[in-house]
């Protein structure tokens, strides 16, 4: 499982130009499963994505998780962070999961985060979506 978090002012999904899920303050979360990701993967990524400090405190520093702002996260599902890019110019995505399983553990993970006490938003699984949205710092993470 790959996840990059972007702290965010605000963010949205379209799809064929329909807004299908948007948050203010809070962070988008690019997923991507992988071949052989567990449930319990799921659990402890969501819980690190709450817990992460990433929104500044009183003092400018980034001391405040997503759990203590109150911010929302917006779950867009990427496989193509599941690439491998070392050999050619072609990207493989031999390691991202079987679509059938993948949209199975995105939806278990939007609800971990649900379960963590988080608003979640989402795109659609699967569908070509543009994403819209402010990076706030820029501040960018990836977990893996």
């Amino acid at each position: 499982m790959k996840v990059v978090l972007q702290r965010v002012t605000s963010a949205e999904v379209r799809v064929a130009g329909q807004i299908v899920g948007h948050i203010a303050h809070g962070v988008v979360v690019f997923v991507a499963l992988e071949r052989g990701d567990q449930e319990q993967a799921l659990r402890h990524t969501a819980e690190r994505v709450v817990r992460l400090r990433l929104f500044a405190d009183e003092s400018g520093r980034m001391n405040r998780s997503l759990l203590q702002c109150g911010g929302a996260a917006l779950v867009v599902s990427q496989f193509t962070l599941a690439a491998d890019l070392t050999k050619g110019h072609r990207p493989s995505f031999g390691r991202a999961e079987a679509p059938d399983r993948a949209h199975h553990l995105y939806h278990q993970f939007c609800l971990e985060l649900e379960q963590q006490g988080v608003q979640v938003a989402q795109g659609v699984f699967g569908a070509d979506m543009q994403v819209h949205l402010v990076n706030d710092g820029p501040v960018t993470f990836w977990l893996e």
